[in-house]
């Protein structure tokens, strides 16, 4: 018995979140006009250069934490330097190639 009273008020309340959720779709105001989208384009382009960066300063600073590693490992004799290395190259790989090719992906020129 009980849990059938468990089923039923989570039915219940499950039926309740979709009408919550749908009744919240809808309220965009278009009074402010092409101005407000023009803003908002500036504001992203802005901030994808930010990015952008950002993105090269993480790869040196990767770069440069990355080659002390493998520096130490070699002075060490461990094993998986080419491992570390790959990996590396990988990463900065990664960095530098997103932000060239997701800015292009959407159109942009930086």
């Amino acid at each position: 018995m009980i849990n059938l009273c468990k089923r039923l008020v989570r039915s219940v309340c499950g039926s309740f979140v979709p009408a919550v959720c749908s009744a919240k779709c809808g309220n965009v105001d278009y009074s402010w006009g092409a101005e407000a989208l023009a803003t908002a384009h500036d504001f992203a382009v802005t901030m994808m250069l930010y990015i952008v960066y950002l993105c090269y300063a993480v790869a040196g600073i990767v770069v440069i934490i990355s080659a002390l590693q493998i520096y130490i490992k070699m002075n060490t004799g461990e094993d998986g330097i080419v491992k570390s290395v790959m990996m590396l190259i990988g990463a900065c790989l990664f960095l530098i190639g997103a932000t060239i090719i997701f800015p292009s992906f959407f159109g942009y020129r930086i």
